[in-house]
């Protein structure tokens, strides 16, 4: 069985870690919370699905949510 490396933003060690990490798995995108990696859920997307997520985020989709 191969494991696939989760990858954590460059820039997430000045914040104590508290992030999410990704990875392509079996065929799907992978996140989940550094601070629960372990035990925590991992949220699983097609490659459509994770497109569709990064270029909302791109195009501002996500800015109100942001605001709280």
């Amino acid at each position: 069985m191969t494991t696939t490396p989760w990858i954590k933003a460059t820039k997430s060690g000045a914040n104590g870690g508290a992030c999410v990490e990704v990875r392509r798995h079996a065929g799907m995108i992978e996140v989940r919370d550094t601070k629960d990696a372990n035990t925590g859920p991992t949220l699983r997307f097609t490659s459509l699905e994770w497109d569709a997520f990064l270029n909302g985020t791109r195009n501002g989709e996500f800015v109100p949510f942001l605001a709280h």
